[in-house]
């Protein structure tokens, strides 16, 4: 992991593993924010949807989406899903480094 950097617009940047959730059928991918960006995006958000999540803009490469972040309760981090679309777009898979960058909706 390498540093937080802030970016105009209130985005965090930060540089990620993904990672495929754990199962017999998983298909489902993600990469976990880390914590001290965890914190800062707890402090912008403010309120948050059911669940905890909080809806963010996020970007990888020139890939760009909205969903949520969902929140891990036993390391305090969030989770951020990264859809197939987004992965085949941008060759990357379970394992893969990324640079992400996230803004809140």
């Amino acid at each position: 992991m390498t540093g937080l950097s802030m970016l105009p617009e209130q985005s965090l940047s930060f540089e990620a593993e993904i990672w495929l959730y754990p199962g017999e059928k998983a298909s489902w991918h993600f990469i976990t924010v880390p914590t001290e960006v965890s914190r800062q995006i707890r402090f912008f958000a403010g309120k948050t949807n059911g669940f905890g999540s909080i809806r963010v803009r996020a970007q990888i490469v020139a890939t760009r989406w909205e969903t949520s972040l969902f929140p891990d309760k036993a390391s305090g981090c969030y989770f951020l899903p990264v859809k197939a679309m987004v992965r085949k777009a941008e060759r990357i898979t379970t394992g893969d480094w990324v640079s992400v960058e996230l803004s809140i909706v």
